[in-house]
């Protein structure tokens, strides 16, 4: 009989399945695998061949000479000071303190990514595949995060404006953990550093003594009626008054990161959903260089010219089909 590798006409040796030439170097058993079997067993490392990680439960090989994996710290690792990551390439030092491949810029001290000679910012790794896009892609996906790769929320995944799930809030969006899980101390917490949150109360406050701020509707989406479409686009806090949509927004930072082209294909699906009048107040809570007026001072004009826009939509002083106020951006 021949050798077990295939296209090699040498016979086996006797008891064994390869030939002189392979049987120190057969391959995995598993179908479609080329790479090695491992201290001598049928697989290789990745398919649970060679030595494993001895800690309890672990199914991950143990590295170099140790008995232990890369993440129960097993392999070399950096020889920083208080630092446990394992040691990159052929290097004594991980990638954070200057180990493995570093990006070929000139002045530049970042990690190379994936096969490539240069790091994410430089153009480095998977890039996103959508036109135009420089980002690098996310998470084993071919996508960055703003076009949908990445770890998604497992509840809006579907949505056309899904979320990033985080794995601090178990690969939820916090959006989502709060909704679903509301009794859990996390949920706690995000409900109380949210700046969204801030604003939702305050609205709800000013309801208290003015009825023109009731029937406001916070952080539910907007299906569109009669189909089975797939636009289910939020608005943090919204109010249909007669033909007009009063939206709220609050935007973190200004939404300086926000892609400009996506911002306009949202305010077009949301336009799909109720082609009516609206009223957009975009409000930026944070502090910038030319804006350092106190959030709750920010909060109270915020008030104030909410109140005077719902006076014009009742008094039918607005005329535009879409009007977007920025405040303090």
């Amino acid at each position: 009989m021949s050798c077990c590798i295939i296209n090699c006409i040498h016979p086996h040796i006797p008891r064994g399945k390869y030939c002189e030439i392979h049987r120190s170097s057969k391959l995995c058993v598993e179908h479609g695998c080329k790479k090695g079997a491992r201290n001598g067993s049928d697989k290789c490392k990745a398919h649970g061949g060679g030595i494993r990680c001895v800690e309890p439960g672990c199914s991950k090989s143990a590295q170099g000479k140790t008995d232990k994996c890369v993440e129960h710290g097993g392999g070399t690792r950096c020889v920083e000071p208080g630092c446990k990551k394992s040691a990159a390439g052929k290097t004594d030092k991980c990638k954070a303190h200057g180990g493995g491949a570093r990006c070929i810029e000139p002045g530049c001290k970042k990690s190379a990514q994936g096969k490539t000679d240069k790091c994410v910012e430089h153009g480095g790794g998977t890039r996103c595949v959508e036109p135009g896009c420089k980002k690098s892609a996310r998470s084993g996906s071919d996508k960055c995060i703003e076009h949908g790769g990445g770890l998604r929320c497992p509840h809006c995944i579907d949505w056309i404006d899904s979320r990033g799930g985080k794995a601090k809030y178990d690969n939820y969006c916090a959006t989502c953990f709060k909704r679903h899980f509301p009794d859990d101390p996390r949920s706690i917490r995000i409900y109380e550093h949210t700046k969204e949150i801030r604003v939702r109360n305050a609205i709800i406050e000013a309801s208290s003594t003015n009825p023109l701020f009731k029937g406001f509707v916070h952080d539910r989406s907007l299906y569109t009626g009669n189909c089975d479409c797939t636009h289910r686009r939020r608005v943090d806090h919204r109010k249909l008054i007669g033909n007009t949509i009063l939206a709220i927004e609050t935007d973190e930072f200004a939404h300086r990161t926000y892609d400009e082209k996506d911002e306009e294909i949202r305010y077009d699906d949301l336009y799909m959903i109720h082609s009516g009048k609206w009223i957009y107040i975009r409000f930026n809570p944070d502090v910038t260089r030319t804006q350092q007026t106190d959030i709750e001072d920010r909060i109270d004009v915020l008030i104030h010219v909410i109140e005077q826009q719902i006076e014009r939509i009742l008094s039918d002083e607005n005329i535009e089909l879409v009007e977007i106020i920025k405040l303090f951006y």
